[in-house]
């Protein structure tokens, strides 16, 4: 059976304003990736609590971030064969994704669910220890959108098999 493809967003902070930073996959192959999105001219919210978090400053993602346009293509080549991704995030992720498309001016050709509509009760009741344990035992670096992504993957693999 292959993996669910996980989607992950960091984000310039929470609430009003807020925009997506970097957007993370896990693909069904086990395989992840991510990408830095350059911030456009209307998009200045910035918080350093979130900075601090994630470790990207806005200096840099002007420097090595893409165009959200290039992100939003790059999503819909990833995902429009699937269809579908999933996020243990949704309300956030889903606005964040619908901002990055609407400032594309590009179509979404997958759609984002809720990573729970997919997790038994035995799957939800093991979670967080399972996820405390594979951050140690992989030595993931948290909240970075690849990283990220892949750890809610192999999560999810670890408590289907329980």
């Amino acid at each position: 059976m292959p993996l669910p493809i996980l989607l992950d967003i960091e984000a310039s902070g929470f609430g009003r304003g807020s925009y997506p930073i970097e957007i993370g996959l896990a693909r069904a192959d086990g395989s992840s990736c991510a990408f830095l999105i350059q911030p456009v001219d209307e998009w200045t919210h910035w918080d350093p609590k979130a900075e601090l978090l994630h470790g990207i400053s806005r200096s840099r993602l002007i420097r090595e971030g893409h165009p959200p346009i290039e992100v939003a293509r790059w999503l819909n080549d990833e995902l429009a064969v699937h269809g579908i991704a999933y996020s243990d995030s949704w309300g956030y992720d889903n606005t964040w994704l619908s901002l990055l498309f609407h400032q594309a001016g590009v179509l979404a050709r997958f759609r984002l669910e809720a990573l729970r509509r997919l997790l038994s009760e035995a799957q939800t009741a093991d979670w967080g220890a399972t996820k405390e344990r594979l951050i140690v035992d992989h030595g993931i670096q948290r909240h970075r959108a690849g990283d990220d992504a892949r750890l809610l993957q192999l999560t999810y693999a670890a408590t289907a098999r329980a």
